[in-house]
This record gives C-alpha cells, sequence and structure tokens, in this order.
C-alpha cells in the first residue's frame, strides 16, 4: 500500500466527517445556501470523495483477482464520480447563485436535464457506498480486515438515509472500519529478516 493510499485511509472518511460537521452547524441557522458554510462542506465532500479514489484502488489490490472484485472496485469507483460530479456542480452553482431561490432554481436546471436526477443524484452515489462494503467483505474473506469491518462500514453508510445529519458518525465508523488495513500496511511494509 502507498503512502498516498494511506493518508487517504485516514484523510477521506475525516473529509467526510467535516462535510457532515460543517454542513449541521451550517443548518442550524436555517441559512444554510450560497456562503461559506456550504462551500466548505461541499469543497471538504468533494475532497472526501476525491479521496476515496486511492482507497478503492488499494482495496482492490490487496484482493485476489476475480469478478467480484472487479465489479466492486467499478462500481465504487462509478459512484465516487457520479458524487463528485454532484458536489461539483453544487460548488459551482453557489458560486453563482445569490441566494437560495436561485440555487434551487440552478440546481432545478440542473436535475431537468435527461438522467441527471437519477444518474447523479439518486442512485449513482449509492454505487460508491454499495461498492466499498462489497469491497471491505472480500477484504474479510482475503483476511484484510477483521470480520466487523464491513458490519461498521454498512451501519455507517445506512446513517445517511435516515437523515444526512448523521454524516459525521459516518466518517468516523468508515474510518474506524478501514484503519486495520494501515496496520495491514504497515506489515507488508516491515523490513524482512
Amino acid at each position: 500500500m502507498t503512502k498516498a493510499t494511506r493518508f487517504a485511509l485516514f484523510a477521506a472518511p475525516l473529509a467526510m466527517t467535516g462535510y457532515g460537521v460543517v454542513r449541521y452547524v451550517g443548518r442550524l441557522d436555517d441559512a444554510y445556501g450560497p456562503g461559506f458554510d456550504w462551500q466548505l462542506a461541499h469543497v471538504l465532500g468533494l475532497a472526501g470523495f476525491v479521496l476515496f479514489v486511492p482507497v478503492v484502488l488499494g482495496l482492490r489490490r490487496m484482493l485476489p483477482a476475480g469478478p467480484w472484485r472487479e465489479v466492486a472496485a467499478g462500481a465504487a469507483l462509478f459512484g465516487l464520480a457520479t458524487s463528485m460530479v454532484q458536489f461539483a456542480v453544487d460548488i459551482v452553482q453557489a458560486f453563482r447563485a445569490a441566494d437560495k431561490a436561485e440555487l434551487q432554481s440552478l440546481q432545478n436546471d440542473f436535475t431537468e436535464l435527461p438522467g441527471v436526477q437519477a444518474v447523479i443524484y439518486d442512485f449513482g452515489p449509492l454505487f460508491f457506498f454499495v461498492g466499498l462494503v462489497t469491497l471491505a467483505a472480500l477484504a474479510v474473506r482475503a483476511g484484510r480486515l477483521p470480520w466487523w469491518s464491513p458490519v461498521v462500514l454498512l451501519i455507517g453508510v445506512l446513517l445517511p438515509l435516515v437523515t444526512l445529519d448523521l454524516m459525521p458518525v459516518t466518517g468516523v465508523l468508515t474510518l474506524a472500519a478501514l484503519l486495520p488495513l494501515t496496520r495491514e500496511a504497515r506489515r507488508e511494509a516491515a523490513p524482512v529478516g
């Protein structure tokens, strides 16, 4: 596992946690929309999704070759790509919008394009979470993660379906679930003899 992947194992879930915290705090005054808190939350979210790319690729490399590995990694990367588009578009739209009403109008214009709502917002991002949990389950089977890692990860990824206010918990649970990979990486890097 590369140093970049080890860094991303920590940084990606922490960025996800940061997104959730900033989003939650920003919504406390009912003024969450275009502005500093919106932009900071979305930049953290975008950074988290970008940082998950080396995590997914690192997990893929740790697993034995096979169709499940490829499908899970492909699903996770597809979900990451759709999430990155969603967050990047949200950032650009917030820069262009003068207020919440204009932001909503810009978002509606984008989501009304054929396929955008389904692919970029409704279903596409779910592929990342399904792929990541599947990769973690495959890592258990390969002896790279403890049995509880995919369970903790699954709980974490289901929480935002209840409310996005639980995103900070999702980030912390994702970090906890993937943290054993850093021990695995240290063992691989240890000198022989």
